[in-house]
């Protein structure tokens, strides 16, 4: 067989049948939430490919059977890994946080469970950390001008690769230029060896996040803590309407009264039944007089 040949023969094994996209779909959207269109068919095979090459599996229609074996929980966390999407950035959607500063932050002294001698925060989907590690940049500048006041940030994300990367605090010089020059000299550390151009959060910065795995499917989070400000940025796009509104309503469980909802720029609740109301773009708030 020609090399032509073979190329085409390799290409035919790796092409995801529509059938077989159907089982993919399902299986996400029931493990995830997250809708699969027909579009997205192409997304899912290039996503798959590595993995298959990685176990040495002829076909992509061969790893759905991988998958699908009882008891594989642990192929569940590489599919999980590969198939979801983790686009961020520093200070991404600023607005959100100039909101914070100004605003937010200011009005919850007045709030019932405010504690001022620590600031709780919740990523909620916090990819590869930039959120949380900006919120955190932004809580520090205003606590510095609070006496005796502190904050801490919880950080959620069903993925496992990029909470690894996250914990690791570690961005490249051009992920991090969003970031305003007066914050990278407190906050970034330089690596040693300049040609790798490479920074890390610094370590005080990096021990006020907790990271961990969260998956928005599951019925209860398990969250002993209540938050001033949650941040559900750029995750409900991927759900259907009665999944978002389980969802944020699941979050907001963990929301103080007079506390705040952010959520993405392209997200609106909408015609969702929840228990928070819209008090800027993309910025909702708990009432003071809720239980």
């Amino acid at each position: 067989m020609s090399d032509l040949n073979q190329s085409e023969a390799a290409a035919d094994v790796l092409q995801l049948s529509p059938e077989g996209f159907v089982r993919f779909a399902h299986y996400i959207t029931g493990e995830l939430g997250i809708r699969m269109p027909e579009s997205k068919m192409s997304m899912i095979q290039s996503r798959l490919v590595r993995r298959v090459r990685e176990l040495g599996l002829p076909s992509v229609e061969h790893y759905g059977e991988y998958l699908f074996a009882l008891g594989n929980n642990e192929e569940r966390e590489h599919f999980i890994n590969a198939v979801t999407t983790n686009k961020t950035d520093f200070f991404r959607e600023p607005e959100h946080f100039q909101y914070l500063t100004n605003v937010a932050l200011p009005s919850l002294q007045g709030a019932a469970k405010y504690d001022p001698g620590c600031i709780r925060v919740w990523s909620a989907a916090c990819s590869s950390g930039e959120e949380p590690y900006t919120i955190g940049m932004v809580l520090s500048e205003f606590t510095l001008r609070q006496p005796r006041s502190d904050f801490a940030i919880l950080a959620t994300d069903v993925s496992t690769k990029v909470l690894q990367k996250a914990q690791r605090g570690i961005y490249t010089e051009e992920q991090i230029a969003p970031v305003p020059l007066e914050m990278r000299t407190k906050y970034l550390l330089q690596n040693n060896n300049q040609a790798e151009r490479l920074v890390r959060i610094v370590p005080k910065l990096r021990q006020a996040v907790s990271f961990h795995q969260l998956n928005f499917m599951t019925p209860n989070y398990y969250i002993k803590d209540s938050f001033d400000i949650i941040f559900l940025r750029n995750v409900l796009i991927y759900f259907d309407k009665n999944i978002q509104e389980a969802v944020v309503n699941k979050v907001c469980r963990q929301l103080n009264p007079g506390g705040y909802l952010f959520v993405g720029h392209s997200e609106s609740l909408s015609g969702l039944e929840v228990s928070v109301s819209r008090v800027g773009t993309s910025i909702y708030r708990l009432p003071m007089s809720t239980c």
